[in-house]
């Protein structure tokens, strides 16, 4: 699978424009601000049909001062088991947002999810390893979403019932007075997804450890030994039983205090917790990692090379953790690939002796200057 085009209109700061890729390896540079970040992130919309950075699509439309404008629209061109798809996207926030696969819309954007499969490497993942359990638990989401419609379906459904339920608790504590049956209701609806999305990270971290220990290895140069470990809640018991145990703490507190949300990924090198004892070499190589142990798992399960984009990503590693990490995706197992440099000569010089067909796209406020195979 591969994404052969793809135009753009009114998207971040792109009034319009059309590029086409190689199968195998885009290298996208220019200085920083022209839009080399944006375009990786319209690939990612057409794919995941929301953007890996903004939670709100009102933030995406592009800024004309001049003439506003009120939507975005991205069409892409795929090749998939020998087929052309042809995929739209067209958002008016706040009122429309519309996914089209040739020609025939989707009736729920969920549907879309996975279908191209697609992992975003950027400079915050460092987040993974050093902000709260919330980053972690997106790393699993974001895969298991693509694998798996009926976890992406459950993961809605629990976060739906989760906000209901902290909004009676808060309530509850504000203006006074219980419910014991509302509070036992949302429970009841609580038990089967919140079992069904345990069960799947449990078997996704399985897999994943030995995965990512691979990939260190392979980035690192085999210095130290990498690993992470599933802590859940839910390990402890039923979670009716639980809720049930944490009935008063919830009421007290105003809201959930156990439950799948909660979750992590406790991240190891050798055995210790990374966040306290890796140098910012191996912070580095640790995520990269972990994001190609996400795609392997993904390549696993879909039996197809998800899309790779990979941003900025030479300012994140020494030359010889970048000629490791090249080495790397010139296996057979890697599919297409999108890199961003803000420095043409640097990328060129080190992607082409590994990829010498290799594709550069040169980007200069919002466009796309000249094509260079």
């Amino acid at each position: 699978m591969f994404l052969k085009s793809i135009r753009l209109t009114h998207f971040k700061n792109y009034l319009s424009g059309k590029f086409t890729f190689s199968e195998k390896i885009n290298c996208v540079v220019g200085l920083n601000g022209m839009g080399k970040t944006n375009l990786l992130d319209a690939i990612y919309f057409l794919c995941m049909c929301k953007s890996r950075f903004l939670n709100s699509d009102r933030y995406i439309l592009l800024k004309d001062e001049k003439e506003p404008v009120d939507f975005f629209r991205l069409e892409g061109q795929f090749f998939k088991n020998d087929k052309k798809l042809k995929v739209v996207a067209k958002v008016r926030p706040g009122n429309l947002k519309e996914f089209e696969c040739e020609g025939a819309q989707y009736e729920r954007l969920y549907e879309h999810v996975g279908v191209f499969p697609v992992i975003f490497v950027a400079p915050d993942d460092a987040n993974l390893l050093l902000d709260g359990s919330e980053s972690r638990r997106l790393l699993m989401d974001n895969v298991l979403s693509q694998m798996y419609p009926e976890y992406l379906l459950a993961l809605v459904g629990y976060n739906r019932i989760l906000k209901q339920r902290n909004a009676a608790l808060k309530q509850f504590a504000e203006r006074g007075g219980f419910s014991p049956t509302l509070i036992q209701a949302y429970d009841e609806q609580f038990l089967a997804p919140a079992q069904l999305i345990f069960e799947y990270r449990s078997r996704f971290t399985e897999a994943f450890s030995p995965l990512l220990e691979s990939f260190y290895k392979a980035i690192s140069g085999g210095r130290e030994q990498a690993g992470c470990k599933y802590e859940s809640d839910l390990q402890g018991g039923d979670f009716q039983d639980i809720l049930k145990k944490n009935a008063d703490k919830d009421r007290l507190l105003a809201r959930t205090t156990a439950g799948v949300h909660r979750d992590d990924i406790a991240f190891e090198m050798d055995g210790f917790p990374l966040k306290r004892f890796a140098s910012q070499g191996q912070l580095k190589s640790f995520v990269l990692a972990a994001k190609l142990a996400q795609y392997e798992s993904l390549r696993l399960q879909k039996k197809d090379p998800p899309i790779l984009l990979l941003d900025d990503l030479f300012d994140k590693l020494d030359d010889t953790r970048v000629k490791n990490l090249l080495a790397l995706l010139s296996g057979a197992q890697f599919g297409q690939i999108f890199l961003t440099d803000t420095h043409e000569q640097r990328a060129e010089e080190i992607v082409k002796e590994y990829y010498p067909d290799f594709k550069k796209i040169i980007i200069e406020n919002g466009k796309n200057r000249t094509h260079i195979s």
